[in-house]
Parts: structure tokens; C-alpha cells; sequence
């Protein structure tokens, strides 16, 4: 998984980080349309992002990233995915994250 800035979420940001425009824009997760056909996800389903430090909860949109990878922006429920490390460079790591992406089901929304 790689996390980044968007320019939607930029845009969002100047309204505020609790309107509902940057909420939608930090929830979103890019994925290959062949990623999301192997673990049985479509447009607009809600994944499970889980990372070794945290797990959030992401729409699932196909988008033009390679297999394999997914992407999502920066935003609170990225912050959950990360460990406070930041190798002295005052950012945490978010590129290359190895994760584990699972549809959930409609019954398992909390």
C-alpha cells in the first residue's frame, strides 16, 4: 500500500478536515480492477485495510494503479494504519506498506 496527498483531499482540506468533503476524500482506496475482482470486492464496496500497527475502513474504487497495489490518501483513517516511527525524518513511513485488503460484508459494518 502506498498512502499520499490528493488534490482532492487538498481541496477538502480548505473546508475542513471534519466537512464532508474531505471526509469522503480520505476514504476512498484505489485498487488494480483485478485486485478487486480476487478477493470479491466492486465499486463502492467497504474494505478492510489491516497493516501489522492498525486496520481502517475504505470504499473500494478501481483506478489506474499497478497490480498488487493499492492507494490511499492521507487522512485519520490512514493514521490508524501507521506506527509512530518516523526513522528521525518527522513523517511515518507510508510507502510500500505490506497490507491485507478484505471485503466487508454488509452485516459486518461497525
Amino acid at each position: 500500500m502506498n498512502a499520499s496527498r490528493t488534490s482532492r483531499q487538498g481541496v477538502g482540506i480548505n473546508a475542513g478536515k471534519f466537512s464532508k468533503e474531505y471526509q469522503n476524500a480520505v476514504s476512498v482506496m484505489t485498487m488494480h480492477p483485478e485486485d478487486m475482482a480476487s478477493i470479491g470486492a466492486q465499486e463502492g464496496d467497504l474494505c478492510r485495510v489491516t497493516t501489522a500497527d492498525g486496520e481502517a475502513t475504505f470504499a473500494c474504487t478501481a483506478g489506474n494503479v499497478p497490480e498488487g497495489m493499492i492507494f490511499v490518501p492521507y487522512g485519520p483513517a490512514t493514521c490508524r494504519l501507521m506506527n509512530g516511527s518516523t526513522d528521525g525524518t518527522g513523517m511515518p513511513q507510508s510507502k510500500g506498506w505490506p497490507v491485507d485488503v478484505q471485503p466487508i460484508a454488509d452485516d459486518d459494518v461497525s
